[in-house]
């Protein structure tokens, strides 16, 4: 039974829908457990008994929100070799274009040897159906790969 962690930050609710979405997309695959967690309330342990990680954001001054960062700070030094090639996917809520998060994201991503697994949701202005509906779609892959050992 494949368990997939979503990390997320979010202040107007936006980012809170995206993350709600990418569970719906876990709850899809048939066993498949989503664990939803705040990311000021996540935990190593979360991330280490994670099959795969969804990590979402707002996009804060060009960067990924402060929660994210600090759970990015707290669990780094401590999951070393633990968390090779976890597969992960990104989802951000931008006033802009989402790019400064972004890259934020998968450089920190590339220290923990993360592996994308799925192309990053970057909903731009107003929250639309067709943004939660790649959501959905990011939680399904990476619940379905998990469970088909394909990551």
């Amino acid at each position: 039974m494949p368990k997939i962690l979503i990390v997320y930050a979010s202040q107007t609710g936006n980012t809170e829908r995206m993350a709600r979405a990418v569970a719906e997309g876990v709850g899809q695959i048939e066993g498949a457990l989503a664990v939803l967690k705040r990311a000021g309330e996540a935990t190593l342990e979360d991330l280490l008994s994670a099959d795969g990680l969804a990590v979402g954001t707002p996009e804060n001054f060009g960067y990924m929100a402060g929660a994210v960062k600090d759970f990015f700070d707290r669990t780094f030094y401590p999951s070393q070799d633990k968390v090779f090639r976890k597969p992960y996917g990104i989802f951000i809520s931008a006033g802009n274009d989402g790019t400064g998060a972004l890259a934020a994201v998968e450089r920190i991503a590339l220290g923990y040897k993360f592996k994308r697994v799925f192309e990053p949701v970057i909903s731009r202005g107003a929250l639309k159906e067709d943004i939660l509906e790649k959501c959905r779609e990011l939680g399904g892959v990476l619940a379905g790969g998990c469970e088909a050992g394909i990551f």
